[in-house]
């Protein structure tokens, strides 16, 4: 009986350490980027379509006809959901660097801090 209950003590110890783990926070490159245009892997097409003239009207032109702001990375072409599109916007068409935790599931970098590349 000790044993049993030593071990239920033990596996509650250990689950509880797991949970209360907050999430690793990262940093993520990219260019903040509609995510039709992202699709595409770049602005070109969608500029042509819109009569645009920067990566930001383009951007915002987008999202205005109902495309959601990412993150994509042309490096290795990868596109990062956004959590805080508010925040996001102010960065439209910029390269910046995105501080967050990654959402696997989600394919969603939960924002705290984004700043412009220099």
């Amino acid at each position: 009986m000790t044993n049993k209950l030593l071990s239920t003590f033990c596996l509650i110890g250990v689950a509880t350490m797991l949970y209360g783990v907050p999430p690793q926070t990262h940093r993520y490159s990219g260019e903040i980027m509609d995510s039709a245009c992202a699709a595409q892997g770049s602005h070109a097409a969608m500029m042509k379509q819109e009569g645009t003239t920067s990566h930001k009207d383009c951007t915002l032109a987008c999202v205005k006809a109902g495309s959601q702001l990412v993150l994509y990375n042309a490096a290795n072409k990868r596109t990062y959901m956004l959590d805080d599109q508010t925040k996001a916007t102010e960065y439209a068409g910029d390269k910046v660097t995105v501080t967050g935790s990654y959402d696997a599931a989600g394919k969603t970098i939960h924002v705290s801090k984004i700043s412009r590349k220099s």
